[in-house]
């Protein structure tokens, strides 16, 4: 079967789409891009981060509800010095650890955990 019928649509199959929350570049100590003030945050927003401020004393934290505020995905952005020497896979355990309850309702997560450089 011949799929040159396909050719004139190649250039708009070549074209790439992303997602903004997962292709975006923050440097590595930069400070959030666009922080939100506590009272514009979501009720899910609100609880992650206080769980999360609770427990690492992060020198940076950015909770997003990016489903469009249904409250089903969050993309999660810490900075703590409870990650330094630790490997990134345990690094994430402890924060799900710490959102278990939280996690188990909604549908995804993107999480992304900075440790603080040595002094």
């Amino acid at each position: 079967m011949s799929l040159t019928f396909l050719r004139p649509f190649l250039p708009l199959l070549r074209t790439t789409r992303t997602r903004a929350f997962s292709t975006t570049l923050v440097a590595r100590n930069s400070p959030p891009q666009n922080p939100e003030p506590e009272g514009q945050l979501t009720e899910g927003e609100r609880t992650i981060a206080s769980k999360l401020r609770e427990v690492f004393s992060p020198s940076r934290l950015d909770v997003e509800d990016v489903s469009g505020g249904c409250g089903t995905f969050y993309a999660i952005t810490i900075q703590s010095s409870a990650f330094r020497d630790m490997t990134l896979v345990k690094q994430h355990k402890l924060v799900t650890k710490t959102l278990k309850e939280d996690i188990e309702g909604i549908h995804g997560l993107q999480l992304k955990t900075i440790p603080e450089p040595s002094s």
